[in-house]
């Protein structure tokens, strides 16, 4: 088990949430003013900070956001960003609201049935948040009766509850912050996310939470679009392998996420970039 407990004098990992996005919080061009062409409509649920998060002054910011801004400079498009709830994303796409999802979405089997996946721009695990005062030390502990675990709905982690914790309680939430709650007043024995939210979320609850952030599954995150948009694909695979071969993606990690990135290497946690 892995206790961050005296990692809390490290920089906040996510303090760009708490200001709003800091400097990452600029707003994506408009369709007006980047320009003609036909607008990249691209959808994320702006819920998840650092990568999908509103600023300040409403608009869109994050990693994610720069991301997709990148992409659509790449493809001599404006941009436009649809704020939707993560479990709405795909259903945005097949109707055609949308043209692509970028919100640290999981390249899984269940959603290639639907949509086509990018090639893979992140890799990450998920992880646990306890209770302070917890004896869980690993995933094993949790399939009990008795034990509740709380996920967010429409995620991997709620699939991977359903799939391994057959004698748990699963509770599952809309929001992550509610899941969150549960295990701060101690009415969930753990929440399952990924590895970087469970750290940010130990860091803002340090008295009552607790992270285990050894990778319980291992995940990768892409960009999906409808699988009839071919074309489409190829541009943004060929975007991707610009882009890392440039650094962007370095820069990116750098810009948002450095103290984590810290941290985790420290300790011998692969990070996401």
């Amino acid at each position: 088990m892995l206790n961050l407990t005296r990692w809390w004098p490290l920089a906040a990992v996510l303090c760009l949430a708490g200001c709003g996005g800091g400097e990452g919080g600029s707003a994506p061009p408009s369709a007006e003013a980047s320009g003609g062409g036909e607008p990249l409509i691209v959808g994320m649920e702006l819920a998840y900070p650092p990568f999908e998060m509103t600023a300040t002054d409403g608009e869109p910011a994050g990693l994610s956001v720069d991301l997709a801004r990148a992409l659509a400079e790449d493809l001599g498009r404006p941009l436009e960003i649809e704020n939707i709830q993560f479990a709405g994303l795909i259903p945005a796409l097949q109707s055609g609201r949308i043209d692509l999802i970028i919100s640290s979405m999981t390249a899984t089997e269940e959603r290639a049935k639907s949509v086509a996946f990018s090639e893979p721009y992140a890799k990450i695990g998920l992880a646990m948040l306890v209770p302070e005062d917890s004896l869980i030390d690993g995933v094993e502990d949790l399939d009990a009766a008795g034990e509740k675990v709380a996920v967010k709905r429409g995620t991997t982690s709620q699939v991977y509850a359903a799939e391994h914790l057959k004698d748990a309680r699963m509770m599952v939430f809309d929001r992550a912050d509610a899941a969150v709650t549960e295990v701060v007043q101690n009415r969930a024995d753990a929440f399952i996310y990924d590895q970087l939210s469970i750290y940010r979320y130990a860091r803002r609850h340090p008295d009552t939470t607790r992270p285990v952030l050894t990778a319980i599954e291992e995940e990768a995150w892409a960009i999906a679009l409808r699988q009839s948009d071919t074309e489409l694909l190829g541009q943004v695979n060929a975007f991707l392998t610009k882009f890392k071969e440039d650094g962007g993606f370095e820069r990116l990690g750098d810009r948002y996420l450095q103290p984590a990135k810290e941290a985790f290497q420290a300790h011998g946690i692969p990070f996401i970039f």
